[in-house]
């Protein structure tokens, strides 16, 4: 029985909310706290970690494929996790931290088994390898999980958040690996995580074909990743930034999923400021946010913003239309439609964000202030975790992000300043599942028309915190364009194609979660997970 609450609407409070840029709906839920309480859990103690700490942790340099493999080995059940060392095996340098793929058998893992003796869910095959694409340093890392014994009709695909890489999802292995038939595998994306790190860099002049440029350097990886696993169709579930490529590989290579599950998205709402920000220059590179919010916090106590009755019951009342006059004008401001309204950030951020200056560059350069600098985030991010775990958790965060820039760089090109993203998903999210593909089901735009057809609609799943600083706004306003499109598709197909078509939407909340509902709760969102999964095996 899932105990996620389906948002369908539920409360007209919880709708009409405005979509907020996330560090706007941060910064208002921290004015309705206490000011001594803001001091304490905001600047008080910012970096928790010690001078002597954070120095010996800089030069132990632990190298990541280490700092991975203690993450997962917190997997219940999974004592020794397999971990290939064909990236990562190595402290990065100074001058030359390339993250390189090195293609020595010797590095590579053999796969763990578990049996039904220690694994009550098992047997259970888990596996740790890179994924060669084509080009120059071009591979994915990835970790998987298969069941013995069974037949394997569906698989489950998991791509993480922006600077995070696959062992963040430590939490939902287990879990989602009990559902029969299913493969699940997780991936760092091109450049981030321990995948390999080419050079990140954008060639177009213009605007939108820079946004689509550095777009397409992931989503193109993740194709060629499912071209090379020989995977037809699958199930992709993306957090955050990952959540925003999932969307747009679903666009551009339409026919290969079975349904997308979006876990507190990036970039759906739109903003005026944000798609006619300038866009930063193409030899430099990003910025990010959510470096503020503390978990334990977010895991105690429940959201009064949502109702309950938002998270227990839905509805089908329409979020937009409940809106007043009043409340439409307050996210313009008036009724005019500013083409760049005055950017309502700090200005040290929205400089350092249109420098393309990434946080993780200053991790680089503050050497062995470095490990102190990143415990002001995850001594907030892992606060409700046991301290063994939030340990490993923080050495894993700055071995990752003390590599070498890659992928980090697209995100300025990607979002502007605010985390508003520059060509809104809100625009296109209602075409997830209605593209043209060929009959044999691969998606090609050189046949000629009568030998294509379209698809028949994908369930989509919206799913945030009650307390995420992604604002749920966002994931309403999508629910209700992917619906509308749906029935605008219906009303002019026939009989059978009523009959075939898989269109869906909803929104739920996982209730004591923030951003990360992942791992803020991760029993509630893989017990929602396992839902979604035996729901495409009854569809099959």
């Amino acid at each position: 029985m899932m105990t996620a609450t389906t948002a369908n609407g539920g409360s007209d409070d919880a709708r009409v909310r405005t979509q907020q840029s996330p560090l706007a709906s941060q910064r208002a839920r921290e004015s309705s706290t206490p000011a001594e309480e803001n001091r304490k859990g905001k600047f008080g103690g910012f970096f928790t970690l010690g001078y002597k700490e954070g120095f010996n942790q800089w030069w132990a340099n632990i190298p990541a494929a280490a700092a991975e493999h203690t993450v997962l080995s917190y997997i219940p059940y999974l004592r020794k996790p397999p971990t290939h060392t064909q990236t990562g095996s190595a402290p990065p340098s100074a001058n030359a931290s390339t993250m390189s793929l090195d293609p020595s058998a010797d590095r590579e893992a053999a796969p763990v088994r578990t049996t039904s003796l220690v694994d009550p869910y098992g047997p259970r095959q888990w596996n740790s390898q890179m994924v060669k694409l084509g080009g120059r340093n071009r591979a994915l890392n990835e970790f998987s999980v298969e069941r013995l014994d069974e037949t394997h009709e569906q698989n489950l695909v998991m791509l993480h958040g922006y600077g995070a890489g696959l062992g963040f999802f430590y939490k939902n292995f287990e879990g989602l690996s009990r559902v029969p038939g299913w493969t699940v595998y997780a991936l760092d994306l091109l450049g981030m995580g321990r995948s390999s790190r080419p050079p990140f860099r954008v060639h177009a002049k213009d605007r939108q074909k820079s946004i689509t440029e550095a777009e397409d350097w992931f989503v193109d990886a993740l194709e060629e990743w499912r071209v090379k696993r020989n995977i037809n169709r699958f199930t992709l579930l993306g957090h955050s930034l990952g959540g925003y490529m999932a969307v747009a590989y679903a666009l551009k290579y339409p026919g290969h999923l079975n349904k997308l599950i979006l876990a507190s998205p990036v970039g759906i709402p739109e903003d005026p400021y944000a798609v006619n920000a300038a866009m930063p220059d193409p030899t430099d590179s990003t910025v990010t946010n959510e470096f503020s919010q503390d978990q334990t916090a977010t895991t105690e106590h429940s959201n009064p913003e949502i109702p309950d009755l938002a998270k227990t019951k839905g509805d089908n009342n329409n979020f937009l239309n409940a809106r007043s006059k009043e409340q439409k004008q307050d996210v313009s401001g008036d009724d005019t439609n500013p083409s760049a309204p005055r950017k309502p950030l700090p200005k040290w951020l929205t400089y350092l964000w249109d420098a393309n200056i990434s946080p993780f560059s200053l991790v680089r350069w503050a050497g062995p202030l470095g490990p102190r600098f990143v415990s002001g985030w995850t001594s907030r991010r892992f606060s409700h975790l046991p301290p063994d775990e939030a340990q490993a958790l923080h050495n894993y965060a700055y071995s990752l992000f003390k590599q070498r820039g890659s992928g980090e760089y697209a995100l300025a090109y990607i979002l502007a300043p605010g985390a508003f993203a520059r060509s809104p998903l809100i625009r296109r999210i209602h075409g997830v599942g209605r593209q043209m593909i060929t009959m044999n089901g691969s998606a090609t735009s050189s046949v000629a028309v009568a030998q294509q057809r379209r698809e028949n609609g994908i369930p989509i799943v919206l799913m945030y915190g009650e307390n995420d600083w992604m604002d749920i706004a966002g994931g309403y306003a999508a629910e209700q364009k992917i619906n509308e499109e749906r029935e605008r598709a219906l009303q002019s197909a026939s009989t059978d194609e009523k009959k075939h078509d898989r269109g869906s939407a909803k929104c739920l909340i996982i209730k004591k979660a923030g951003h990360h509902v992942y791992l803020d709760g991760f029993e509630e969102f893989n017990e929602v997970m396992r839902e979604e999964m035996m729901d495409v095996s009854r569809r099959k």
